[in-house]
């Protein structure tokens, strides 16, 4: 799985091909398999992730019944800052939806790594600082839609959550129940 990684380190173009090897050699990579229990609310998170391969659900538990939050796939960071970084009881729970491989990080050689590489600091900032933009952006937009509305923003950002996660729990992303995303699935199936 280095090779995942080297070609992603790659797209930055501030890393040298050296730097990017370094780098690799240093970074934790472990696969998981479906069904793995990465967080477990109630946990302090000790480590992140960032989705090389695979797919990592977020969800919260309310009155028992799981409330699916986010879905991490390939190139996404999976981390609990609030949990992570100011180590109290995480809220959430983050289990494999499919066998995954990811990078690993660790709050406590976090600082080590970027002390010996200064740019990585810099590119995890930037990613960031984009991954932040795009989540308040996500979230405005899903306040402000309808279910059907949420469902075609998927559909049209996100197309392949559709075939790699069960019905119900895009149904509990979108925030409403199976019977109603199969409706609006089959209404907009007759518009078509």
């Amino acid at each position: 799985m280095n090779n995942a990684l080297l070609k992603f380190l790659s797209k930055f173009e501030t890393l040298t091909q050296d730097e990017a090897e370094s780098i690799a050699d240093k970074l934790q990579v472990q696969t998981y398999k479906k069904g793995t229990l990465l967080l477990k609310e109630g946990e302090i998170a000790k480590r992140c992730f960032f989705i090389l391969k695979g797919c990592v659900r977020q969800y919260y538990l309310a009155d028992g019944d799981e409330k699916t939050t986010a879905f991490f796939t390939e190139e996404q960071a999976v981390v609990s800052f609030s949990s992570y970084a100011r180590q109290i009881p995480s809220t959430q729970n983050w289990i494999c939806s499919e066998d995954t491989t990811a990078i690993v990080g660790y709050l406590d050689t976090e600082q080590e790594m970027y002390a010996q590489f200064p740019k990585l600091l810099e590119i995890t900032r930037a990613f960031l600082e984009v991954d932040f933009g795009k989540t308040q952006d996500d979230f405005a937009t899903f306040i402000a839609s309808s279910p059907e509305e949420r469902y075609n923003q998927l559909q049209e950002k996100r197309p392949e959550l559709l075939q790699r996660v069960p019905q119900h729990q895009i149904a509990s992303y979108l925030g409403i129940k199976p019977e109603s995303l199969s409706r609006i699935r089959k209404r907009l199936s007759l518009r078509k």
